[in-house]
């Protein structure tokens, strides 16, 4: 994986209310990529999160893999 990939989050992030599936962008490879900075946006391009992340929370896209949306849930 390098940086600008699209990535799919494989476990849950509560502190940001993310959920494993949901969509990020590499932003930049830590140590030959046993990390990764990862952004998670809304549709309409608002950032969610950007989070340090290790290689085992996060995969690359798949082929014939479809998106799906949901409402980001209001942080308390």
């Amino acid at each position: 994986m390098k940086e600008f990939d699209r990535v799919i989050l494989q476990v849950n992030l509560p502190e940001y209310g993310l959920l494993a599936g949901d969509i990020g962008t590499i932003v930049m490879v830590h140590n030959g990529g046993a990390g990764y900075e990862v952004e998670f946006m809304t549709l309409s391009g608002e950032t969610v999160a950007v989070s340090t992340l290790l290689k085992e929370q996060i995969r690359p896209i798949k082929q014939k893999e479809i998106a799906h949306v949901r409402q980001m849930a209001e942080l308390g």
